[in-house]
């Protein structure tokens, strides 16, 4: 599909989805972002919260099926960015009905960033997904990338991952071969395989929920830009500061930003 026909997927409708899954389930998905055995409410059935990041996972057939659908080139379309609004706590096990849809598209001249928004009675997520030479349509052009923090950061904390961690997500549902396979990985352009985005982005919610004295499972708000890659084993440096409500961050590995214009918000528990 050439770059004038992409404005014409704005408010297209991806369909309707029902996915259950289990506490084992829940329980992988919250050791795969980083959870530890002593971390008894995210990984022990007796007593267990649900991370409400990992509705993602079950969300992720959304902007699959646009890709499949032949609005951009999967081969070339980056995942740039992911917000995330809770609406509920997920239950340790059950169902999720959803429905997606592309709600917007914008047009950044030699790229179109297209937004497709999963809408359940828990959550409503949206990705943007950066797909070069779709765009030059005509359409907005749509918000710029925000502003880095200022004044400096309030926190700076430290963030391990696993040379495993790629490996364990993609036991989630995001299967693509290039955050496994080292030769898929050299063919989008990498020089090994890389941890999903989503990994990262959930990953980091665990140390700043701590530095603010909050629950992980209490997230109610997540933003951020996907700014390059991370690889299993790198050691993450986020630094952050309250703005308002809402805790304002990005991450680097060795001075390179990973993740930009952060912002996560947890419930006030008294």
């Amino acid at each position: 599909m050439s770059g004038a026909d992409a404005g014409t997927w704005i408010g297209h409708h991806l369909g309707e989805r029902t996915v259950a899954y289990d506490e084992r389930e829940a329980i992988l998905y919250a050791l795969a972002v980083g959870a530890g055995a002593t971390d008894l409410d995210l990984v022990f059935e007796e007593r267990l919260r649900v991370l409400p990041t990992f509705a993602l996972t079950k969300a992720q057939w959304a902007p699959d099926a646009l890709g499949s659908l032949g609005a951009f080139d999967t081969r070339t379309a980056v995942h740039g960015a992911q917000r995330l609004r809770v609406r509920g706590p997920l239950p340790p096990a059950g169902e999720l009905t959803m429905s997606a849809r592309v709600a917007q598209v914008w047009d950044k001249g030699r790229a179109a960033v297209f937004e497709v928004e999963v809408e359940s009675d828990f959550f409503v997520a949206t990705w943007s997904l950066f797909a070069p030479g779709h765009g030059g349509f005509g359409g907005e052009r749509g918000p710029s990338a925000p502003v880095r923090p200022e004044p400096p950061p309030g926190h700076e904390l430290r963030l391990e991952t696993s040379p495993n961690q790629a490996a364990l997500y993609r036991l989630l549902g995001d299967r693509h071969q290039m955050h496994i396979d080292p030769r898929a990985a050299r063919e989008a352009g990498m020089p090994r395989p890389f941890l999903h985005g989503l990994c990262t982005l959930a990953a980091v919610t665990l140390p700043l929920a701590a530095a603010v004295g909050a629950h992980p499972a209490d997230l109610t708000e997540l933003d951020g830009r996907f700014a390059a890659p991370v690889f299993p084993g790198d050691r993450l440096t986020v630094r952050s500061r309250e703005g308002g409500q809402a805790v304002l961050f990005e991450a680097e590995v060795n001075g390179t930003t990973v993740l930009s214009g952060g912002r996560a918000q947890f419930r006030v528990t008294v």
